[in-house]
């Protein structure tokens, strides 16, 4: 699956980039509840209006941020096998996730988000990674359930229990849920 998500151009993509790199930045010296309109934009060199014509308002700022650090940088590692593959894949997506970082950068996606396209956007960076991992080890002549099916059983309960019971959440629970999915009865 190839990202369907156009990058802005020219100077769109110039004050783009210089205003995430205000709010990362900023966010780093003073904390994020810290931040405001004025402060974001002094610091990326645009007028206050400028952000809020493209953003709307904070929340919607933070949030766009917070969708860009979510994306995975790197694809899924090959580890031989696919309940390999599946497995460390999983267990840093809880990684990363669970982490307070990953925690406060999935809240900011989805406060900002009225129209639900940014939780939309992190669904979808989930199930490139998956398709990536099911599709090599389909390419090696293994079986294995489809990125629907490895998303509901796999990725939401991580993402209810990070969200909404996190204690207790380790990477044995995650490595459950792949051998549960992973097996004949599994879906």
């Amino acid at each position: 699956m190839s990202r369907q998500m156009v990058r802005p151009g020219g100077r769109s993509a110039r004050v783009q980039a210089s205003v995430h790199t205000a709010v990362r930045e900023l966010a780093s010296e003073v904390g994020r509840d810290a931040l405001t309109v004025p402060m974001i934009a002094q610091r990326a060199g645009v007028t206050p209006s400028t952000i809020y014509r493209r953003w709307g308002d904070l929340q919607e700022l933070l949030s766009d941020v917070a969708v860009e650090r979510l994306r995975p940088e790197t694809t899924p590692g090959d580890h031989g096998t696919l309940s390999r593959d599946l497995t460390t894949w999983a267990e840093q997506f809880l990684d990363e996730m669970s982490s307070p970082a990953g925690r406060a950068y999935i809240r900011d996606a989805l406060l900002g988000d009225p129209d639900g396209g940014n939780a939309g956007q992190c669904s979808a960076y989930a199930a490139e990674q998956i398709d990536v991992i099911l599709t090599r080890a389909s390419g090696r002549g293994e079986r294995g359930p489809d990125v629907e099916t490895v998303i509901d059983h796999v990725v939401a309960p991580l993402m209810y229990r990070i969200l909404f019971r996190p204690d207790g959440l380790d990477a044995a629970h995650a490595r459950r849920l792949v051998t549960a999915v992973l097996a004949p009865t599994g879906h």
